[in-house]
């Protein structure tokens, strides 16, 4: 055993420096070279686990393409976890010998078809692009059709079909983040990493793609407007990444791309052409934004996330805005937007263009009271509410003030130049409301009026003007 971590140790020497130079590894910017010393730590822990407990946590992956689909040229990336670095998932040709995985990191594999052994077993054939050695995993029983049926896949290899292809869909393309979790490279030469939180629906661009991991095979680094960097690695066709429908539910749901991603370019199809075929669609809001509420014939501030049913939409004859009918799908409450349907219209003021207001798709779901229902469709804050229900009816806070044991206030700034005081109790409830004049709210007082200077005045000479 000693013997072997000693190896593994000499092995992911070599594998870091080759890191390096590999196009398909990518990292966010920032990331430090400390691999090596946490990697001892995860080989001596992958060391304790039983090897044959391993060979079955790669054995259970399954894949969402049946590898009797496989094409010879395809082509793969050895990418263990640190569960398979105890594994020797291949096996040289030449020698017969079974290979380190740890040796094999980062190696790019093509498939060169299937074939059967002396002793009767089925053979997975690959050769390594890297070192020119043709490799092959053995199947322990049954034919290849056999196993090919069961969508189990080869351990270790994340497709490389879908990275390529994702490369050249998605460069410098801007895309939408759909969830809130990602991920920030903390190791240039490792694979460390660590959580960080963003905006839902945040305009983002695609500046590096690569490979993640197997079971997640394409890694999206995305940048936001302020420099900062982050990725998510998702799943796109799902060939060869061992895991099964139901395990891709709950928390991992959002490595699927959808879930990570929407591209911009889905958004902003609408023009003034294809606009009916969004009419019916759900949508909802990504920037907070005002809208004619039909009941209050007023206009209503709108938080983001807001989701709504589109109605109709109907082109303006005197201008290039249209009118957008919505329902709000808590509510039942119908508003009208003022946008754009075409993006180079929009130029001058480009947050009213319709595809900058509206993402597809649900938004977030609000549970409200009866009470507070009627009360949000006049657009009125009540005690009692939450600050979803009071979001809905006034908009977001234009400001947050803390206040003594938990409670905090929002400030709203109203349109008669009066201030919004919404008091909330430790528990994010409503527990009072004031209006209070704009000058009382920022602590100013009124100025009285000066005397004027001068001639009229009377105590300056006008020649003195």
């Amino acid at each position: 055993m000693k013997k072997t971590f000693l190896t593994a140790c000499m092995a992911f020497a070599f594998l870091a420096a080759s890191a390096q130079t590999n196009s398909y590894i990518v990292k966010t910017k920032g990331a430090t070279k400390s691999a090596q010393n946490h990697m001892a730590d995860e080989i001596a822990e992958a060391m304790e686990e039983d090897e044959e407990s391993a060979q079955d946590f790669i054995s259970q992956n399954f894949r969402f393409h049946s590898l009797c689909d496989w094409e010879e040229g395809m082509k793969f990336m050895v990418m263990p976890d640190k569960y398979d670095l105890v594994v020797k998932t291949f096996t040289d040709a030449a020698t017969g010998k079974n290979v380190s995985n740890l040796t094999l990191k980062y190696k790019i594999m093509i498939y060169k078809g299937h074939s059967e052994s002396k002793d009767g077993h089925a053979l997975i054939n690959f050769q390594c692009q890297d070192d020119g050695k043709a490799y092959y995993y053995e199947i322990d029983y049954g034919t290849f059709e056999d196993y090919c049926f069961q969508k189990t896949g080869v351990p270790t290899l994340a497709y490389l079909g879908d990275v390529d292809i994702a490369k050249e869909k998605l460069m410098d393309k801007m895309l939408y983040t759909k969830t809130k979790l990602y991920r920030m490279d903390t190791e240039y030469d490792g694979e460390g990493y660590q959580e960080m939180l963003v905006d839902q629906d945040m305009v983002v661009k695609v500046v590096a793609v690569g490979v993640g991991s197997r079971n997640f095979p394409v890694k999206i680094v995305v940048e936001d407007k302020d420099g900062n960097q982050f990725y998510q690695n998702v799943t796109m066709s799902r060939t060869n990444c061992g895991l099964r429908d139901d395990e891709l539910a709950g928390e991992d749901a959002r490595f699927l791309f959808n879930n990570s991603f929407e591209l911009q370019d889905d958004i902003m199809s609408i023009s003034s052409r294809n606009y009916k075929l969004f009419i019916g669609k759900v949508v909802h809001t990504k920037i907070p934004v005002k809208m004619l509420n039909e009941v209050t014939s007023k206009q209503q501030a709108i938080p983001r996330l807001a989701e709504y049913k589109i109605e109709s939409i109907t082109p303006h004859k005197s201008d290039n805005m249209a009118t957008v009918k919505l329902k709000n799908t808590t509510l039942g409450t119908y508003f009208y937007a003022e946008c754009f349907l075409d993006q180079y219209q929009s130029e001058a003021h480009p947050d009213q263009f319709f595809g900058l207001i509206f993402a597809p798709g649900p938004g977030k779901k609000v549970v409200t009271s009866e009470a507070s229902r009627a009360m949000i469709r006049a657009g009125h804050v009540g005690i009692g509410m939450s600050e979803d229900e009071v979001q809905m009816a006034a908009g977001e806070p234009d400001k947050v003030e803390p206040g003594q044991g938990g409670q905090y206030f929002w400030v709203f700034n109203r349109s008669n130049d009066k201030l919004l005081y919404v008091e909330f109790d430790g528990t994010g409830v409503v527990k009072k409301t004031s209006v209070k004049d704009m000058n009382e709210g920022t602590g100013k007082k009124k100025k009285k009026p000066q005397p004027v200077k001068g001639w009229m005045g009377g105590k300056a000479d006008p020649l003195e003007e």
